[in-house]
């Protein structure tokens, strides 16, 4: 809690640009506007498959620069209190872009 300003910092100065490297793709970030916990960060990203997931993100965590920026960014203690991944599939009536 209290660390969203750290959390959004190493984003978009250093996650996005590592996510990128091992061809990551986000869609986007969200706060809650209204409800919810002003405190927290939403994104989704966008995988061709299980398979596809787990590789890139087995590198991603493994890359050099990634671990030394968490390193860095955990000084005074970790940006988050809990991190959940749910996998979505569109429903058959979903339009998609």
């Amino acid at each position: 809690p209290g660390k969203l300003g750290a959390l959004h910092a190493r984003f978009r100065d250093h996650t996005l640009r590592i996510f990128a490297r091992h061809g990551m793709g986000v869609v986007g970030f969200w706060t809650y506007a209204h409800g919810g916990w002003s405190d927290q960060l939403v994104y989704m990203m966008k995988f061709e498959d299980m398979a596809d997931r787990a590789a890139k993100w087995a590198s991603f965590l493994a890359d050099e620069e990634w671990r030394n920026v968490v390193a860095e960014s955990h000084r005074d203690g970790s940006l988050t209190t809990r991190v959940r991944s749910d996998i979505l599939a569109p429903a058959h009536y979903s339009p998609l872009p």
